[in-house]
């Protein structure tokens, strides 16, 4: 994750991780959670369904989508293919 980016984005890679950056601070979680927003609506899945599984303090995280495992899969692989 990239806080305080200068604009919002879901995709590129560093590794096997997708990188997500957002405007956001890291200040209170306000960068957590806008980088969970933006895997939500990257997936096109509701915010409800994304959760922060550990990482809550660093720019490494780990998350769980709930849907469909082929569909998010696929939109996976979509996601690291972009240019970051």
């Amino acid at each position: 994750m990239k806080p305080g980016a200068s604009r919002a984005a879901v995709g590129g890679r560093r590794g096997d991780a997708l990188l997500v950056a957002v405007t956001a601070r890291a200040v209170e979680g306000q960068a957590t959670e806008a980088a969970l927003r933006a895997v939500a609506s990257a997936f096109g899945v509701p915010r409800r369904d994304v959760t922060l599984v550990t990482g809550a303090t660093s720019r490494d995280k780990v998350i769980d989508i709930e849907g469909p495992a082929a569909a998010l899969a696929a939109r996976r692989e979509e996601l690291l293919s972009a240019p970051p």
